[in-house]
């Protein structure tokens, strides 16, 4: 066995100073960033799903600072959609703030590592930005989806259980992602529909909803008298025990719409809460139905002319024949 001289003892100690650095600093910063990068990714997380998580059934605190166009939420509270809209909403905002700070983190901690390991950045830097530029024209469409539909859930433009006109689709939301938004029309067809790809979105479930019904009545019929009937089953309606917690104002005819020599046709408006407009249109026609029909009032036709009407075309009786000759006396 050999034994080392003092020669190889004495230089043990330079080569321990030259490559200290190396051998210990370096792998000791690269740990501490990783450890630290972990643990402040750990903390991020969790204080976001934190705020994601309702407390005791209230509004989630990610949501509090965005507005929420809910002026009137009975129908979906009623119906278990709030609660889904609300934690549908707050997760996916929730999924990308996880996302964005954990991929800012480890950016910043692998260009840490890379600048111990002295590595040049710069030519790093570059071709990252080349390859950005790249995918972004490449997969703009799919950028395009995720801004919009982030943008789409931080104003809330609609959420589950909102109906919803997507100018090609119109139906009711089922799901909501940053991508696409699925929706069910009233044949039950399922429409997936691209966030970036959205235009314009009009939603029949904020604030309030508008019947507007155009009954027709017939052209000879008293107008005033059909308009009271309606304005009457109106209030009636709305005055329901059933029916008094949907409308928001008095109901109203505004008169006559429009008329032609067969009807005409009579505007009944009334204001209710968010996705009642449909039952109450419906009930509405029933009842008014009804009463027109209990009063004898859409049943009129045309009078009749008691004069007598000559008679023309191949009604008219034949001429005598000796129509247009002379009189002549008669003979002696």
């Amino acid at each position: 066995m050999d034994i080392p001289d003092s020669k190889q003892l004495g230089s043990l100690p330079k080569f321990w100073d030259e490559h200290r650095r190396v051998l210990i600093e370096i792998p000791i910063r690269i740990v501490v960033i990783i450890v630290v990068a972990l643990i402040l990714r750990a903390v991020i997380r969790r204080m976001i799903n934190r705020a994601v998580r309702p407390v005791r059934g209230e509004l989630p605190r990610l949501l509090r600072p965005f507005k929420e166009r809910l002026d009137s939420s009975s129908f979906l509270e009623s119906a278990g959609l709030l609660s889904e809209r609300r934690s549908l909403r707050a997760a996916t905002l929730g999924s990308v703030l996880n996302s964005a700070a954990s991929i800012t983190i480890f950016v910043i901690a692998f260009l840490l590592v890379l600048s111990e390991l002295q590595v040049d950045l710069a030519p790093f830097i570059a071709g990252t930005s080349i390859v950005g530029v790249a995918l972004g024209f490449g997969a703009q469409n799919i950028v395009k989806d995720f801004l919009a539909g982030m943008f789409m859930l931080m104003e809330d433009q609609y959420g589950v259980g909102d109906v919803i006109d997507f100018e090609k689709a119109t139906g009711t939301v089922e799901a909501v992602g940053l991508r696409s938004t699925r929706l069910r029309d009233v044949n039950g067809t399922v429409w997936y529909v691209r966030n970036g790809e959205v235009v314009r979105v009009g939603n029949k479930s904020q604030g309030y909803a508008q019947v507007v019904l155009d009954i027709p009545i017939d052209a000879w019929a008293d107008v005033d008298a059909a308009s009271a009937a309606m304005l009457a089953v109106s209030h009636e309606l709305a005055a329901d025990e059933d029916w008094s917690g949907v409308f928001l104002s008095e109901p109203e005819v505004q008169g006559v719409e429009a008329m032609t020599r067969e009807e005409t046709v009579i505007r009944l408006v009334a204001k209710v809460r968010p996705l009642e407009q449909w039952r109450t249109a419906r009930e509405l026609r029933r009842r008014i139905r009804d009463r027109l029909e209990h009063l004898d009032i859409d049943s009129h036709v045309p009078p009749q002319s008691e004069e007598p009407v000559e008679p023309v075309g191949e009604d008219v009786p034949p001429p005598p024949a000796d129509a247009g000759q002379p009189n002549r006396p008669p003979p002696t």
